[in-house]
């Protein structure tokens, strides 16, 4: 077991799960203060000693980018404050949309990243349902990838619905096949093309969907155009009833209109991101548990695998 303490920070993007990550955890957030100059430059100091502690700091790096640098900066100040082991946890990692050349002449945002958080000096990576799997293997230091379906199966399964599962797009499918194998359900493909970024030209469902309710299953549901498009589709097939679970919920532009307006019963995600507006569709479920599960684990040098399902 190891001798040295365990220390929490918070950046300003997770505040809030920061405080129930710790209150699940059993251990106060550690004292930072995060402030920015005048002409919006950040400033980032830790008030109290965190040599030789095994430091775990949690921000999310959704927009604005003020979000990544914050925490890019904590991860310098905790390695030139000597502390043993600088843990990062990520519960949503922005950027990860943009993790291949699917074009000419664009960056690969996400190895970008990857990069920049190895280089100011963190130890070791903990995020939860990354946009495509193989982005782990753009960091060169240990990554815990967690999974949003241990938050949601429970909530599903409470329910009582015979479910049929749907993946938004062709590369959802995993995701989706590993809800429906956990209800040993069937599952439905929506095929989508795009003319652009959050611009959808054309969608068709491949698979049966009539009198059937459906949870359609994402990573991530950003202005909602595709999640709603696809319920709508799915409701014209027949389905009885539609609902959708998205572990991150950025919800910019016009989302929380798109959902209002939808056919869907309900969004279920999670606050691996702070929503700041309610709505009587959308249901919002805890990570505190998990990641203050991971942390303890990883402090103990045990195995973090039966967090999974």
């Amino acid at each position: 077991m190891p001798s040295y303490s365990v220390k929490l920070f918070a950046g300003s993007g997770s505040q809030d799960l920061a405080k129930h990550i710790a209150h699940a955890y059993g251990k106060p957030l550690g004292l930072v203060t995060l402030k920015k100059f005048s002409d919006g430059e950040l400033s980032v100091a830790f008030e109290e000693s965190i040599r030789g502690t095994d430091l775990f700091l949690i921000q999310s790096t959704q927009p604005p980018a003020d979000n990544l640098m914050e925490l890019l900066m904590m991860i310098d100040a905790a390695r030139r404050a000597s502390a043993k082991y600088v843990t990062v946890v990520i519960p949503y990692f922005g950027y990860a949309r943009q993790d291949r050349k699917d074009k000419p002449r664009v960056s690969i945002a996400a190895k970008l990243v990857a990069n920049l958080i190895s280089a100011a000096g963190a130890n070791r990576i903990v995020t939860c349902d990354l946009h495509a799997g193989q982005i782990q293997g753009f960091f060169d230091i240990p990554l815990d990838h967690l999974h949003g379906i241990g938050i949601f199966v429970p909530y599903l399964r409470n329910l009582n619905l015979d479910l049929l599962f749907a993946a938004p797009d062709v590369g959802g499918v995993s995701r989706a096949r590993s809800y429906a194998e956990q209800f040993n359900a069937d599952m439905v493909i929506c095929d989508k093309h795009r003319k652009r970024a959050n611009e959808i030209a054309s969608m068709q469902v491949i698979g049966e969907v009539e009198g059937r309710d459906v949870v359609l299953v994402d990573d991530m549901i950003d202005t909602g155009g595709t999640l709603c498009k696809a319920a709508a589709l799915i409701k014209d097939k027949g389905a009885k009833s539609v609902r959708a679970v998205c572990t991150h919920g950025l919800l910019s532009g016009n989302a929380l209109a798109n959902i209002g307006q939808s056919v869907l019963e309900e969004l279920v995600i999670t606050d691996t991101i702070p929503q700041r507006q309610q709505h009587p569709k959308i249901k919002v479920l805890t990570v505190a548990d998990m990641f203050a599960k991971a942390i303890r684990k990883i402090h103990d040098f045990e195995s973090i695998s039966t967090l999974f399902i």
